[in-house]
């Protein structure tokens, strides 16, 4: 299974960023999806995720409100709609796919078996 993070970028404080990130040789519609994050130095931290159909959400109290994540199945892909950034929102990330089909969404690295290799978003102040 590959998972293939893109859409980050440089971008000024306030904008909008909309991060990508497809799967294959998998299968995507059985998996719960999320986004994690690491700033420099610090350790990789839960974003948001979403259920294997997109019933069921779970996002960081530090992005919600700001941050959306939906999927697509039939393109097997999930992405990361990211509204009004922060400096602090500076950061690699990486998606993340949970094969278990436990109820709930993981917050924990552990949960995940597969990853993406991540993409650089770095906000401008």
């Amino acid at each position: 299974v590959q998972l293939q993070a893109s859409g980050g970028g440089l971008v000024q404080a306030g904008a909008s960023l909309t991060l990508s990130c497809a799967v294959s040789g998998g299968t995507f519609g059985t998996y719960t999806m999320s986004w994690f994050r690491q700033a420099l130095g610090k350790d990789r931290v839960f974003v948001t995720g979403i259920s294997e159909r997109g019933r069921f959400l779970h996002n960081a109290e530090i992005v919600k409100g700001r941050f959306t994540i939906s999927r697509d199945n039939a393109k097997n892909t999930v992405y990361l709609q990211m509204n009004n950034l922060e400096s602090e929102d500076t950061a690699v990330y990486y998606c993340a796919a949970d094969r278990a089909r436990r109820p709930g969404i993981v917050a924990q690295e552990i949960g995940y078996d597969y990853w993406g290799q991540g993409t650089q978003v770095t906000v401008s102040s």
